[in-house]
């Protein structure tokens, strides 16, 4: 049975215009500029690990990511 808790996790998922691969950029923020890779969601679907062009593996507001050409 579907319970209140499951409906938050589902939608911000479904509405991250980013999909694994893609390759983005942050466009706002401190970090602005830097260009990585989209990995995953985080479990707070605000925040998503992006793999920078050194191969570490950071967390970054989706807010702040935009897409790359490639």
């Amino acid at each position: 049975m579907p319970t209140d808790l499951d409906a938050p996790s589902a939608a911000p998922a479904a509405s991250c215009p980013f999909h694994q691969g893609d390759p983005v950029y942050l466009a706002k923020g401190s970090y602005q500029g830097t260009i990585g890779t989209f990995l995953n969601l985080k479990s707070d679907p605000k925040w998503a690990d992006i793999r920078e062009p050194d191969q570490s593996v950071r967390a970054h507001p989706v807010e702040w990511m935009a897409h790359a050409k490639n």
